[in-house]
């Protein structure tokens, strides 16, 4: 990676700036705009082009990753060499947050899908950041809980339930909780990202998919745009 593309984060007094790296993350987003500026001043801006490694398994996990343009795939290798998606992350999401308890090396790959930005903070820098802002602390925590129930879903998903429930279920996950009467819901990865999730093919996807329009539980309004026709028959197969 070209040394050239690390910058400071650029910071000032202008809402524009804020939503650029450190305001837009959750364990983040609650602090003063004044705490937020002296957060901003200890990171760096890192370019990524589409397809490059930000980081990879193995290597030495020393600063937190915080996505500000782009988006970026994180994901394991099987033993066959087939990569397995763990999670994609999009503006204000992060990643390498385990660095910040103890010096541990990559378990997961991270590849920028798209050109990418990513604001780094150095493991010293953020310890120091806890230390003052104890807050910080109890939004890392919560986020350590959802992604450890987020994995332990997916494991168990993988060794006991079929491929046709596994969608079904994701598909229920994916309606917005927030409005309980919206029935269509937009895919937030492709298909093929949605197998490697799932841990199938993207030619199982798409005839699961297709089953499932034929029994009348969905219907494929466009390609990522999903209808859900029958939830409870939905969550019955």
């Amino acid at each position: 990676m070209d040394q050239n593309n690390i910058q400071p984060c650029h910071h000032s007094q202008t809402d524009h700036s804020h939503k650029s790296c450190v305001s837009l993350v959750p364990i983040f987003n609650h602090l003063e705009i004044e705490q937020l500026d002296k957060i901003m001043t200890t990171t760096k801006s890192v370019s990524y082009k589409k397809n490059e490694l930000i980081y990879r398994a193995g290597e030495e996990s020393d600063s937190l990753y915080i996505i500000n343009k782009g988006k970026v795939h994180i994901y394991r290798l099987a033993e066959s060499g087939k990569e397995q998606l763990v999670r994609i992350l999009n503006p204000g999401d992060f990643t390498g947050e385990m660095a910040l308890f103890s010096e541990v090396t990559h378990e997961s790959y991270a590849k920028a899908i798209v050109d990418t930005t990513v604001c780094m903070i150095k493991r010293v820098d953020l310890q120091d950041l806890l230390v003052k802002y104890p807050s910080i602390s109890l939004k890392i925590i919560s986020e350590f809980s959802s992604r450890l129930e987020a994995s332990e879903k997916q494991a168990t998903s993988f060794s006991i339930i079929k491929v046709e429930t596994r969608i079904a279920l994701f598909l229920a996950e994916s309606l917005d909780k927030e409005e309980p009467d919206r029935v269509e819901l937009t895919l937030p990865m492709s298909k093929k990202d949605l197998a490697s999730y799932l841990g199938t093919t993207p030619e199982t996807i798409s005839r699961k998919f297709s089953d499932l329009e034929a029994q009348g539980y969905i219907k494929q309004v466009t390609h990522k745009r999903i209808k859900i026709i029958d939830l409870e028959g939905l969550l019955s197969v």
